[in-house]
């Protein structure tokens, strides 16, 4: 597994941890939660999304394969709604730090890997996820 897959591979396995924990302080209504719904969508089928994108990527190899550096790229993407910027000027930003810190450091590091890859030209090996 090249240091690319593992930078991906690890900045989605934060993904997927710090979007699922959102998703069930949703569902159990623990504070600080998420909306359950936004001018655009409901949260949980967009983090059910988010969260399925993420996976695919993982089984698909999230830098060695196209489809993989695609669903990797939607998943950071998605995960910016939670996490980006805009989070510094949320009134509840004291209490949610360390998931959008986190969360912006996890979506930097998969944008960096994907682009790095899609970059190079040669390997187009897939890893095994297992």
């Amino acid at each position: 597994m090249s240091s690319h897959e593992r930078n991906a591979s690890a900045g989605l396995a934060a993904l997927l941890i710090l979007q699922g924990i959102m998703l069930g302080s949703l569902y159990a209504g623990v504070a600080p939660h998420p909306p359950a719904v936004t001018p655009l969508f409901g949260i949980g089928p967009f983090l059910g999304a988010s969260l399925a994108a993420a996976t695919a990527a993982l089984c698909l190899g999230p830098s060695t394969t196209t489809a993989g550096r695609i669903l990797a790229g939607a998943a950071a993407l998605m995960a910016l709604v939670s996490f980006g910027p805009q989070k510094y000027f949320d009134a509840q930003f004291a209490l949610i730090w360390p998931a959008v810190l986190s969360g912006q450091i996890a979506a930097i590091s998969v944008f960096a890997s994907i682009f790095r890859r899609a970059g190079q030209h040669g390997s187009s090996e897939v890893c095994d996820v297992a």
